[in-house]
C-alpha cells in the first residue's frame, strides 16, 4: 500500500490524517505489538518544535520513506513494510504539556501470538533517547482469538495484583498489573474471541488506555514536590503564627529599630512563600483538568470486571482520588499564607510610618524652639550692638571734645580766641555728630566689603597656577 500523492490511497490517508480511528482501521491488523512512551516538556513552546524534528530524525533512522509519511505541527506518522511483510507504524503526537511516540509492529503471519518485550520487527531498534522527562512507558500486546485465565495472566503480567475487565460493552478484554517490567514498561494485554469486532474498537481502545496512563502519571508526577511543599508551608505557617503573636504583644512599645527588624524578617519569609507559590501553581495548575480527562475516559471504558479480578478504574481511582483536590488545597493554603504575610507587613509598615511621623513632629518642635531661641539671641545681640554703638559715639565725642579743649586753650593763650570754654561747649555737638557719622561710615564700609565677597562666583576667582 503506497502513500505517494499519485496513489489511489491518497485521499484516504488525508482523511485518516484528520481522523485517527479511521487511519488505524485502514492500517492495523491483529495481532499487534505496541510500544508507547510519553515525555513531559519543560518548556513546551520551544521543545514542541524540537520534538517534531526529533520525530523526523526517527523516521530517517527507521528508514521510512517520505512518501510513506504524513506530518504536521502536532501529529505525524510513517509506515514501513519489511521484505517479510511485517508492518511498522511510527506515530508522534504533541500535546499541551507532553508529546508521545507509538511504535506499532503488525506481523504478516497473524496466527502466531505475540509476546511482551522488544519489538520483533526485522532490524528494529529505537535509535535515541527522546527529549524530556519520561511520563510513562507501555508495552501493549493485542492477541485476538486467545483465551487467558488468571494463571496465564499472572505469568505474563508482573506485580502482585491483576486488573482485568471487559470494555466498551463488547467481548473485548483488557488486563494489566500497572507494574513496570524489567524494561521499565507497564504491560497491557488485549484479546477478544471476535477479531473483526476487536479491530473496529481497537483504535479507540488504545487511545483511551494511553490517555488514562498519560494523564494519571501527569497528575502523580508532581506528588513528591507536593509532599515537600506541604512540609514547607507548615513550617512557614508555624513561624508566622509565632511572629504574629510576638508582634501583637510588643507592637505598642516597639521602637523603630525593632520594627525594622520584624519587617525585614517578614519580608524575607514573604518572598520565600511567593517563590514557593509560583512553583506550585506552575506544577499543579493542570491537575483539575487532567483529573476530569481521566474520569471521562474511565467512564468511556465501560468496564465489567472479569472473574477474580478488579477493574482498571478501581486502580486509577485509588491512585488519583483526592490528589487533585489536595493540590488545590495546598495552593489555597499558600495563597492564604501570602495574604497573612501581606497583612502583617502592612501593619508594620503603617507603624513604621507613624513612628517616622512622630519623630518628624518631635524634630519640628525642636527646630521651632531652636529658631525661637536663635531669634531671641539675635534680638539681644541687636540691642547690645545698638547700645555699644551709642556708647562708642559718646566715647569718641568725649575724646574729641577733650582734644579740642586743649587746642582751644592754646588758642586763647596765643590771643587767637577770647573764650576757650565757650568754644569747647560749641564743639561738643559737633564732636557728637562727627562720631555718629564716623560709626555709620564704618558700618557701611564693613557691609559693603562682606557683600562683595559673598557674591563673588567661583569663575571670578583667580585660577591658581
Amino acid at each position: 500500500m503506497s502513500l505517494k500523492p499519485t496513489s489511489p490511497g491518497k485521499n484516504i490517508l488525508r482523511h485518516l490524517h484528520k481522523a485517527q480511528e479511521q487511519y488505524l482501521e485502514g492500517w492495523l491488523n491483529a495481532p499487534a505489538h505496541i510500544h508507547h512512551t510519553a515525555r513531559r516538556m519543560a518548556n513546551p513552546a520551544s521543545e514542541r518544535p524540537q520534538s517534531r524534528k526529533e520525530f523526523q530524525q526517527l523516521l530517517t533512522c527507521l528508514e521510512i520513506e517520505p512518501s510513506q509519511t504524513v506530518l504536521d505541527d502536532k501529529m505525524g506518522f510513517g509506515v514501513r513494510t519489511a521484505p517479510n511483510g511485517d508492518r511498522l507504524i511510527a506515530k508522534w503526537e504533541a500535546h499541551t504539556e507532553y508529546y508521545s511516540y507509538q511504535i506499532w509492529h503488525i506481523p504478516q503471519i497473524s496466527t502466531i501470538p505475540l509476546g511482551f518485550g522488544p519489538l520483533t520487527f526485522p532490524h528494529y531498534v529505537f535509535p535515541f533517547s527522546p527529549l524530556g522527562l519520561e511520563v510513562n512507558a507501555l508495552d501493549m500486546v493485542v492477541n485476538p482469538s486467545q483465551v487467558y485465565d488468571q494463571e496465564a495472566l499472572a505469568t505474563l503480567l508482573p506485580g502482585p495484583q491483576i486488573y482485568a475487565s471487559q470494555v466498551l460493552e463488547e467481548d473485548i478484554s483488557v488486563a494489566t498489573s500497572f507494574t513496570p517490567d524489567e524494561h521499565g514498561r507497564e504491560r497491557y494485554l488485549i484479546w477478544s474471541p471476535n477479531p473483526s469486532r476487536l479491530l473496529q474498537k481497537l483504535p479507540r481502545l488504545i487511545d483511551i488506555l494511553i490517555t488514562l496512563e498519560n494523564y494519571t502519571h501527569l497528575i502523580l508526577l508532581p506528588y513528591k514536590a507536593f509532599a515537600r511543599s506541604v512540609d514547607q508551608v507548615q513550617i512557614y505557617e508555624q513561624r508566622h503564627l509565632y511572629q504574629r503573636s510576638v508582634i501583637t504583644k510588643e507592637l505598642k512599645d516597639a521602637k523603630h529599630a525593632r520594627l525594622q527588624q520584624w519587617l525585614g524578617g517578614l519580608t524575607q519569609d514573604f518572598l520565600e512563600v511567593g517563590r514557593l507559590a509560583d512553583s506550585m501553581r506552575f506544577r499543579l495548575s493542570a491537575s483539575i483538568p487532567y483529573d476530569r480527562i481521566v474520569h471521562s475516559n474511565t467512564r468511556a471504558l465501560q468496564e465489567q470486571a472479569l472473574p477474580g479480578c478488579r477493574t482498571l478504574t478501581d486502580y486509577i481511582d485509588w491512585k488519583i482520588t483526592g490528589v487533585a483536590d489536595g493540590y488545590q488545597q495546598l495552593v489555597g493554603r499558600i495563597h492564604a499564607l501570602e495574604q497573612d504575610f501581606e497583612g502583617t507587613i502592612a501593619v508594620l509598615r503603617t507603624q513604621v510610618e507613624l513612628a517616622r511621623q512622630e519623630q518628624n513632629l518631635l524634630l519640628q518642635d525642636q527646630n521651632t524652639k531652636l529658631l525661637a531661641s536663635v531669634d531671641q539671641t539675635t534680638k539681644s545681640q541687636a540691642i547690645l550692638q545698638h547700645t555699644v554703638e551709642g556708647l562708642s559715639v559718646i566715647v569718641i565725642a568725649y575724646y574729641l571734645s577733650g582734644l579740642a579743649h586743649y587746642l582751644f586753650k592754646a588758642f586763647q593763650e596765643l590771643g587767637w580766641m577770647a573764650d576757650e570754654t565757650l568754644a569747647s561747649a560749641i564743639f561738643v555737638p559737633i564732636a557728637l555728630l562727627f562720631s555718629y557719622g564716623l560709626i555709620r561710615w564704618g558700618k557701611h564700609r564693613i557691609h559693603k566689603t562682606y557683600s562683595a565677597s559673598d557674591y563673588t562666583s567661583p569663575a571670578d576667582s583667580p585660577t591658581p597656577r
